[in-house]
């Protein structure tokens, strides 16, 4: 299996200072595999509300998770910045590919990688849109570069 390429910093669009705790650390000693999806959690999240494209509690349309993944390069650890750097890889009709990266706080590589992606659905019958709200549309775009698969073999930036 080839080991993924890591990203650089400035292969991302937004970011989010986030501030580990400590319940975040596990017996090990550094933070547990499950709060870096926290992270991309609340760096996607983060970005869609204070864009005014997520409204969480009465919002009609809603986007659900269908796939994720995780390539971890070097710990985090409590007490920490990590700096959670966020863009769109794949923008289609009712789902978009985010692309993640965890830095600590100044780093240009990331500690780890990774995306999820969301299919938009009507909250009520849980079924795909046919397309994208306009805005959400808008703010999404905002965020697109080329998959960092492309970006590794060298088709975008690395």
């Amino acid at each position: 299996m080839n080991r993924p390429v890591a990203l650089a910093r400035t292969d991302y669009v937004h970011f989010l200072p986030i501030t580990t705790r400590w319940m975040d650390n596990d017996v090990y000693g550094h933070v547990n595999n499950v709060v870096y999806y926290s992270y991309f959690d609340t760096v996607v999240n983060e970005y869609l509300i204070r864009a005014g494209v997520l409204d969480i509690e009465h919002g009609t349309t809603i986007g659900l998770v269908v796939e994720t993944q995780c390539n971890y390069f070097a710990p985090l650890v409590f007490p920490e910045r990590v700096e959670v750097g966020l863009r769109v890889a794949r923008l289609g009709a009712s789902s978009v590919r985010y692309e993640v990266g965890l830095f600590r706080e100044g780093e240009a590589r990331p500690a780890a990688q990774g995306h999820f992606v969301h299919v938009y659905v009507d909250r009520a019958t849980r079924r795909p849109v046919s397309a994208l709200p306009a805005p959400l549309h808008a703010a999404l775009a905002r965020l697109v570069v080329a998959p960092a698969d492309e970006a590794a073999r060298g088709v975008g930036r690395n």
